[in-house]
């Protein structure tokens, strides 16, 4: 059942791509997921901060309602919304440099509140998808149904933040749902190689219409010459970076950024922040319990931490461009729509969308590789790249959220590709970029290296 529109004839290419049903049904799912995400959640863990970076877990159920509320039935369709001091309360998430200046810790509803003020803000949302025009040419909102979407993706990308802030709680403080599968450790981590690239184009973005659904700092397309090189077959593992920890990397100022050092000197940082001491060994810090570390599994840094182990092996992190051609990119020149081809990702392709906890020992999917041979370029980790987010050419903020990227054009933020083990299936299209700080170690982030070559 199509959202009808009052400025588009019907059978258009705009109406039949909005459907009424699979928008409810996305919906709800994603609500349930959520829940399910917070059952998790010791009760009296519930107003805690496990990030300082990042609000209090008590936030954040309140937000992902909130910002719906917000997005489609207020500045989309024009009315009153729910609880006007729910919706200033928990209207936006602040970025990691400034969320820990926030002065002062507000008096959180009650949760009960809380949960009531998402059950009538499902019950909102849910009829207006059903009864409502929420695809009006005549407003830059609900345009295609952008709104709609932005709340959609809004929330998938929200259920990943959950996962890394849950996966900083103590064990005592969450609750493993009935039948979690223990982590799959794997064996010794494959030996390092590299595959070479040749120079190409690289296609970087989409165009307006042409996609379902993109954030605005997805557009517009175009096209970038790359340079051959050298990458990493499979991204940097534990046992891999283990190296770097024993060869004294944290204790090397030459092998960091001047920030990088910085942080790492004020903060103690010494090793990745997944990882634990224990009896003199190294052990990962795992969703539900700790383990040994899995030496096949891809290490999650930081940037600032990702670059010095990258100087160190006389190399650096990938452009975005070059992620892209080594992701993307064919021997024939023509590029594909995700790294194995133009097929929608499959269980058999990568680890995405929640299947795992914890990540998976690398070159787990053979099915997934590009045509270089180049493996886990979506899923099991989010990829740290040498490029300051920024604007395409033909950027404009986005009416449904207007401040989603525009803020972080500081110069301070660094582009992330390819997806983690918590990314949805939607957020792994070719345009999707992610970005944080060079100092922020808690998202599910690895690396591999490259080398250009004459």
């Amino acid at each position: 059942m199509p959202f009808p529109s009052k400025m588009t004839p019907a059978g258009t290419a705009l109406e039949r791509s909005l459907d009424r049903r699979g928008s409810v049904a996305r919906y709800r799912a994603n609500r349930r997921h959520t829940a399910e995400l917070f059952d998790v959640v010791a009760p009296e863990a519930y107003e805690t901060r496990p990030i300082e970076l990042r609000n209090p877990i008590v936030f954040y159920e309140g937000h992902l309602p909130a910002f719906s509320v917000n997005t489609l039935l207020k500045k989309g369709l024009g009315r009153p919304g729910i609880d006007p001091r729910f919706e200033v309360l928990f209207e936006r998430g602040i970025d990691p440099e400034d969320e820990s200046a926030v002065p002062g810790t507000p008096a959180w509803p009650s949760r009960d509140a809380i949960r009531a003020y998402g059950r009538a803000a499902d019950a909102a949302i849910v009829s207006a998808l059903e009864k409502e025009d929420v695809a009006r040419e005549d407003n830059p909102v609900l345009s295609g149904g952008l709104a709609v979407e932005t709340i959609l993706e809004h929330e998938r990308m929200h259920q990943e933040t959950l996962l890394y802030i849950w996966h900083r709680l103590p064990y005592d403080a969450k609750r493993a749902p009935l039948g979690t599968p223990r982590p799959v450790l794997g064996g010794e981590a494959p030996e390092r190689r590299t595959v070479r690239v040749p120079a190409g184009r690289a296609t970087l973005g989409a165009n307006r219409g042409e996609i379902p659904f993109g954030w605005d700092n997805e557009f517009q397309e175009h096209s970038v010459d790359v340079g051959a090189f050298d990458v990493d077959v499979h991204d940097v593992t534990n046992r891999d970076y283990l190296e770097f920890v024993r060869a004294g990397g944290y204790d090397r100022e030459d092998l960091w950024s001047e920030e990088g050092w910085q942080w790492r000197a004020e903060h103690g940082v010494d090793k990745p922040v997944f990882w634990e001491r224990a009896n003199g060994e190294f052990r990962w810090r795992g969703m539900f319990e700790e383990l040994p570390l899995p030496p096949a599994w891809p290490v999650f840094v930081s940037h600032a931490e990702a670059s010095a182990y990258a100087r160190w092996r006389d190399a650096r992190l990938p452009t975005e461009a070059e992620f892209h051609r080594a992701a993307y990119g064919t021997p024939s020149g023509a590029e594909r729509a995700f790294p194995w081809g133009d097929e929608p990702p499959n269980p058999s392709h990568a680890n995405f969308g929640f299947a795992t906890w914890d990540p998976v020992p690398v070159g787990s999917f053979p099915a997934g590789a590009s045509a270089w041979g180049v493996h886990d370029l979506l899923g099991n980790g989010w990829e740290w790249t040498s490029t300051v987010f920024g604007p395409f050419p033909g950027f404009e903020p986005m009416p449904s959220y207007p401040v989603y990227s525009a803020d972080f054009f500081d110069g301070k933020h660094w582009v992330m590709k390819g997806g983690s083990l918590a990314t949805g299936k939607e957020l792994l299209r070719r345009s999707v970029r992610n970005w944080f700080r060079g100092n922020y170690p808690y998202v599910y982030a690895t690396f591999r290296t490259v080398k250009a070559t004459a």
